[in-house]
């Protein structure tokens, strides 16, 4: 028994529910995080279950990221369905803890809701444009992940 460190302790294998599917792959992973951060920036973010729930209900479109070592499933295992129902892509990741930081939050998240429009007011355009493009590139994958599963 050798001493671990920090990172091997961070790294060590996640625990994936049996219903995390599509899960994204490192690189889709890594740009799917980093439209996570993007949106949280812009303010174009809804995180945990309450809030993306809501959101879809109320009509909001765009990308549902979910947290793939989620304990117990119960609690996500119906937004994949409402996602299906109202047409909305969502996507996998296998760490709550990096959905989270991704997300500018402290505490681990299980879902996060990434919209194209904020809340309130507008974004500018530089921003608008740097969200897009990611969200854009992001979604292909996604719908490529999401196709080669059925």
């Amino acid at each position: 028994m050798g001493s671990d460190t920090e990172a091997e302790k961070k790294r060590a294998p996640v625990a994936l529910a049996p219903i995390a599917k599509p899960l994204a792959g490192k690189k889709l992973c890594k740009r799917t995080l980093k439209l996570v951060r993007r949106a949280s920036e812009a303010k174009c973010l809804k995180r945990g279950v309450k809030e993306v729930v809501k959101s879809i209900r109320r009509g909001n479109k765009g990308l549902c990221v979910i947290a793939g070592n989620i304990s117990p499933i119960d609690v996500i295992t119906h937004v994949p369905i409402l996602c299906e129902e109202a047409n909305i892509p969502y996507v996998y990741v296998p760490s709550k803890e990096d959905l989270a930081t991704a997300g500018t939050t402290k505490r681990p998240t299980c879902c996060v809701l990434v919209l194209m429009k904020p809340a309130k007011g507008e974004l500018e355009g530089e921003a608008k444009e740097k969200l897009k493009t990611d969200y854009d590139q992001v979604m292909s994958e996604v719908a490529e992940a999401t196709s080669a599963m059925f």
